[in-house]
């Protein structure tokens, strides 16, 4: 999600709100991580950055609890209630017909690394423009500071991210200027956030603004330090949990008094409490479809067709969804959206 928090009148009687404070609180990953890092180079001689996979999507309990959970529930939310894929069905069909065109149809003409690039940029940008999003309903910026802070986040974002999972592509050359240009866009980044504090009057807000500015300082230490595992985990825990809060506190405000959908309709018989419906769902289809999900199609094509059709769900399906996502999370949580009826904020 990435639009900007207002505060707005709920409908109904609705009894949850999401805490600021709460959100803040993820942010307590970064001083874990860099503990962490510590430890290992003081005590563990470098056990964990030896132990730990070079790149997070070698690591399948990665995948499964960050990144494709959070997908899949932002698409149970939109697809479970027949309103709100009603309201957005032109949108669905038109970004569908895109992914079709630019990554189908694309993909023959268009350099892979060329499509990577252009998918890491649009990720780097949906997690950034998140947080930087919520953060500026507290931070009350004007304009400029807060499109300057977010662009030099998402540029610095960009070459963390590319120099990370591009890494074993890269020359000497193409890594340093990488790792440079990070440098240089996080160096603006903090003499920006600086300069802007002075527009920010509540303690809160600083806060906020310095723990976005921190997100991606933070990712680019561990990536300077091959702690690529961390430099990935950082910002994936604090979107992923913060998207967890908002979805969880929308599904409650609006099923709680009566279930307004056949799944919550379903789990209300079966005595499933509001509060475990999305997140359950989410995991256990996100473990299914990333432990198995290429394996039964492929066995599937290979019986019926005689031919064997590999990553159909983690590269097709889950790829997909993923860029869907991306595209629909920035129209849906915008104010005066079906989905905002039932957000409110507290800190």
């Amino acid at each position: 999600m990435s639009a900007t928090v207002i505060e707005q009148p709920l409908l109904g009687e609705n009894r949850l709100t999401v805490s600021f404070r709460l959100l803040l609180g993820l942010y307590v990953i970064i001083p874990l991580c860099l503990i962490l890092q510590g430890f290992d180079n003081w005590f563990w001689q470098g056990y964990l950055q030896a132990n730990m996979p070079s790149s997070p999507n070698h690591f399948i309990l990665f995948q499964i609890l960050f990144g494709t959970p959070h997908i899949i529930a932002s698409a149970i939310v939109l697809a479970s209630n027949k309103d709100y894929l009603q309201f957005y069905k032109r949108n669905i069909v038109l970004m569908t017909l895109a992914v079709i065109l630019v990554f189908g149809v694309g993909s023959l003409i268009i350099p892979y690394k060329v499509l990577y690039v252009v998918v890491a940029a649009w990720t780097v940008f949906h997690v950034l423009k998140q947080q930087h999003g919520i953060g500026r309903g507290l931070c009350h910026l004007p304009n400029w500071a807060f499109n300057m802070l977010l662009w030099l986040s998402v540029a610095a974002g960009i070459c963390i991210y590319v120099g990370i999972f591009l890494k074993n592509t890269l020359d000497l050359q193409q890594a340093a200027w990488l790792k440079q240009s990070a440098a240089l866009l996080c160096t603006g980044l903090i003499l920006t956030a600086l300069f802007c504090q002075r527009y920010i009057i509540s303690v809160f807000g600083r806060l906020f603004l310095w723990a976005n500015v921190l997100l991606v300082v933070s990712s680019f230490y561990f990536y300077l330090q091959q702690y690529y595992f961390f430099a990935i985990l950082v910002p994936r825990l604090v979107h992923d949990a913060t998207a967890y809060v908002f979805y969880v506190t929308h599904d409650y405000n609006r099923h709680h008094q009566q279930p307004q959908n056949t799944l919550y309709r379903l789990a209300d018989r079966c005595g499933v409490h509001i509060f475990v419906v999305l997140p359950v769902l989410s995991f256990a289809l996100a473990f299914v479809l990333q432990s198995y999900g290429d394996e039964i199609i492929s066995t599937i094509t290979q019986v019926l067709f005689g031919v064997e059709i590999r990553k159909a769900i983690t590269l097709g399906l889950l790829g997909y969804l993923a860029l869907l996502h991306y595209y629909t999370e920035a129209i849906t949580w915008k104010q005066g959206s079906p989905y905002r009826r039932f957000i409110s904020f507290s800190k």
